[in-house]
């Protein structure tokens, strides 16, 4: 028998065993009710206090009995079958979630006491579905994203071995393979560098720096970028110092930047500004580009998620998961405002 067969069993004797002892334990407490009222009565009788015969009393009391008992199985059934139905929902429900079925809802509101439980589970069913679907995604996705540069990189490779090339043309395709290369190392270090700051729950090597200097620093990197698509660069600001881990927070701004290049207009505008506020230190990167739909505003930094489907800019969905996290591991907050003409990125940084 496999191991999945086996854990599918044990779940299912684990379901009776619970369903059997919730049902014991209702038995138990009415039957403990049960027997004081009939102690009670009996009390009562004995002593006279109900102020009747010995006949009576003997008559009174086999009915009062037998009227308990029967009243006290038919409530007990009764309990057991209403209040418990509910109950062994939710626990097959979250058996089932267990097993990967997470379009699971359940839906038990004829017991209010549930139904704070009902939505919270049905929450939580809803948010495993989505991250499933990102994983999904981000399977095909970073499949797509690393199989083109690899294509790319065997087809000229072939090229090459064939030979009876112009200079001109090998080193041509010797420059496409080196640059596929490099987008290739670069997703995958992305990918490491989310696992290594995921990981991290303690900002370390934390320092006063001059963060107008660093994300002047990280403009410089990408220059080759935007020169490319010809954008003007507004990076008109003050010197700002802060305090943190500079090189998680370099790549923030690197991650940042780079997205706003990618996604502004040809010969459009990336602007990005420093200042200080009363509690902290606000950084915005700002673009020219597409504005993102609302509804993938609120899912932008999940990891693997991408806005872009149709891939036609380069991405893995993992920069602005790292952003989110480095922000967060500096007790920060990032959000995204977009409309058609401008989107901007503000982080803020508590000094």
């Amino acid at each position: 028998m496999s191991r999945l067969k086996k854990d599918k069993q044990r779940k299912r004797h684990s379901f009776r065993w619970i369903n059997l002892l919730i049902t014991a334990f209702v038995f138990v407490v009415i039957l403990v009710t049960m027997l004081i009222v009939i102690g009670i009565e009996y009390l009562l009788l004995h002593y006279d206090i109900l102020k009747t015969d010995d006949v009576v009393t003997g008559v009174s009391l086999s009915m009062l009995l037998l009227a308990s008992t029967i009243i006290g199985t038919v409530i007990t059934f009764g309990v057991t079958f209403f209040l418990l139905k509910p109950v062994k929902t939710a626990i097959r429900g979250l058996y089932q979630l267990a097993d990967g079925k997470y379009d699971t809802r359940i839906n038990t509101y004829q017991v209010p006491i549930l139904q704070e439980y009902v939505e919270s589970f049905n929450t939580l069913a809803e948010e495993l579905q989505n991250t499933e679907m990102l994983r999904s995604d981000f399977v095909n996705n970073f499949s797509h994203e690393f199989k083109t540069p690899i294509v790319s990189i065997r087809g000229f490779a072939r090229l090459l071995q064939k030979g009876n090339l112009s200079a001109e043309k090998q080193q041509e395709y010797l420059d496409i393979i080196v640059s596929e290369s490099t987008r290739l190392a670069a997703m995958a270090t992305n990918v490491l560098n989310l696992t290594k700051i995921e990981n991290q729950n303690i900002l370390s090597r934390i320092e006063r720096f001059n963060l107008s200097e660093q994300l002047r620093t990280c403009i410089l990197l990408l220059s080759d970028k935007w020169e490319e698509k010809q954008l003007t660069i507004e990076a008109d600001f003050e010197e700002v110092f802060c305090s943190g881990n500079q090189e998680l927070l370099q790549q923030v701004w690197i991650n940042l930047i780079d997205n706003a290049i990618k996604f502004a207009a040809f010969c459009g505008i990336v602007a990005v500004d420093v200042h200080k506020e009363e509690s902290c230190v606000v950084v915005t990167v700002c673009d020219t580009g597409v504005q993102i739909p609302q509804e993938a505003q609120k899912y932008i930094f999940d990891k693997f998620y991408q806005a872009d489907t149709s891939h036609a800019t380069a991405g893995n969905g993992v920069g602005l998961a790292i952003v989110a996290k480095v922000v967060a591991l500096h007790k920060g907050s990032v959000r995204v405002e977009s409309s058609p003409e401008l989107t901007s990125f503000i982080v803020s940084l508590p000094q």
